[in-house]
């Protein structure tokens, strides 16, 4: 189990130092920061200014190697337009992001867990098929498009539930709704196939041989082994959500981290772009990581592999 551990830690480390590179990369092929930062109108003086004070007339290379030893200790730098820490202004936003990806990814689980193993019990039939339908449509709806419906009808017409921001827990379900739907399609559909694997299996014709509740063999044997495969994408999702909030947040403008990112790339806040894509690139990787160890405790034929 240790070497599966230190493998997965191996390959995480370098994903992360990859993303990190990247993050410092595209910020700099997208133009002269110096000239992003003093806007159209500065001078040529105001530009060169600005180039000495920040550092930007130093070469690449050496620009690169003292962000990632800063970065690696958890200091972003200052940010342009909000005159604080980079650090301090994600500690402060993180919160909502997180507790939204949260509340996205169970209204996830609640409804395509039910959903996947109900389409494998009725396999075939028209319960099967009007599963894959919901699956279909949810896989094709625009997110921004779906947040804006719900906001006109939950929000405007029948006044149900805030259209924006978090001041009150019922701020979070919309935006969680929309996330869920996002992630629905791929988790019904693996839920799905594990479940239709599992009950033809051996061991689950000899739990019906044995007299076993119908309620048991789904639940305890059935959906036991189909989960395996539904703890590492769930894991993905999650990622792909705290990811995804820079268009939902910004749709409820709900201040988390993703709208912090739109606020900075609007603004040309090229520190705080450069920490959300790494910070929330961790996450996602660690999250990755986490599903595999968890998959090599429920399966210990994965820890070899």
């Amino acid at each position: 189990m240790l070497r599966f551990f230190l493998r997965r830690f191996a390959v995480a480390v370098a994903v992360a130092l990859t993303v990190l590179t990247l993050a410092f990369l595209l910020t700099r092929v997208s133009g002269d920061l110096a000239i992003s930062i003093a806007g159209p109108n500065a001078t040529a003086e105001d530009v060169e200014s600005i180039r000495q004070a920040y550092g930007l007339n130093r070469p690449v290379w050496v620009q690169y190697f003292d962000w990632l030893g800063r970065a690696v200790q958890g200091d972003f730098g200052e940010s342009y337009f909000f005159r604080d820490r980079v650090a301090n202004l994600i500690a402060a936003r993180m919160p909502v992001t997180i507790t939204l990806g949260l509340v996205g990814l169970a209204v996830a689980l609640v409804v395509s867990l039910p959903l996947g193993i109900l389409a494998a019990v009725r396999e075939g039939s028209w319960v099967d098929r009007a599963v894959g339908l919901v699956a279909m449509i949810g896989q094709a709806m625009p997110s921004f498009w779906l947040g804006l419906v719900l906001m006109i009808v939950f929000g405007l017409q029948l006044a149900w539930l805030p259209i924006s921001g978090v001041d009150t827990w019922d701020g979070y379900i919309l935006p969680g709704i929309v996330l869920a739907f996002s992630a629905i399609p791929s988790l019904t559909r693996l839920t799905r196939s594990g479940m239709i694997e599992a009950l033809s299996s051996d061991y689950i014709r000899t739990a019906r041989a044995k007299g076993l509740t119908r309620l048991s063999i789904l639940v305890k044997h059935g959906f036991r082994n189909a989960a395996i495969p539904v703890v590492s994408i769930a894991a993905v999702q999650l990622g792909f959500m705290l990811g995804g909030s820079v268009v939902i947040e910004t749709v409820f403008a709900l201040h988390g981290v993703g709208f912090l990112a739109w606020e900075s790339i609007s603004k040309n806040d090229f520190p705080v772009v450069q920490a959300v894509v790494l910070v929330l690139a961790i996450i996602y990787i660690g999250l990755t990581l986490l599903a595999d160890l968890l998959n090599a405790l429920l399966d210990p034929r994965l820890r070899t592999a």
